[in-house]
């Protein structure tokens, strides 16, 4: 079982709290700049694997792509079953998806994001891009695809934040 969820980042920084020294103001270079793009993530919380994607959009075609691309990754297929958790965004609910063949996608109830383990990898994620400022939508991918590699290299702690007490263990 895996869990899938999307999360836009853009130009506009992410700010956080950071220590300054007493009586001096900390400084953060911001601007109101409004170009995004979407990070994909695909988790197996029993294990703290990881598989991201990055697309300019969210969509129909951008979510059967991402899904045809998961699919390759870890080998599902007619022997290799594989059930995604997931939200029921317009695009994940759509006649017009393409699902891959040894992919079903099972759809968390209405509203319940706290019950999404994927929902719990954004603050993981932005931490490597918090408190930056960053001029082109293509520097803050290559920031983002670095973080997104060290996680992977993390499973640990992707799992400590993402295995709730209740997510079926693999058989």
């Amino acid at each position: 079982m895996w869990a899938y969820d999307e999360h836009r980042i853009g130009l506009k920084p992410i700010l956080r709290k950071i220590w300054a020294p007493k009586g001096k103001r900390p400084v953060a270079i911001g601007a109101h700049r409004f170009k995004w793009m979407y990070l994909y993530a695909f988790v197996r919380p029993d294990t703290g694997e990881l598989v991201w994607f990055v697309f300019n959009t969210v969509n129909v075609k951008a979510f059967s792509a991402s899904l045809a691309a998961f699919a390759k990754e870890i080998g599902a297929g007619k022997d290799h079953q594989v059930i995604i958790v997931l939200d029921n965004a317009g695009w994940h609910v759509s006649k017009d998806l393409i699902i891959p063949e040894g992919i079903h996608l099972s759809f968390l109830p209405p509203y319940t994001p706290e019950l999404q383990p994927a929902e719990r990898l954004w603050p993981l994620s932005n931490e490597g891009i918090a408190n930056t400022y960053f001029e082109t939508i293509n520097a803050l991918s290559i920031a983002q695809a670095q973080r997104c590699r060290e996680l992977c290299e993390q499973p640990e702690l992707v799992r400590s934040y993402t295995k709730f007490h209740w997510w079926p263990t693999a058989a």
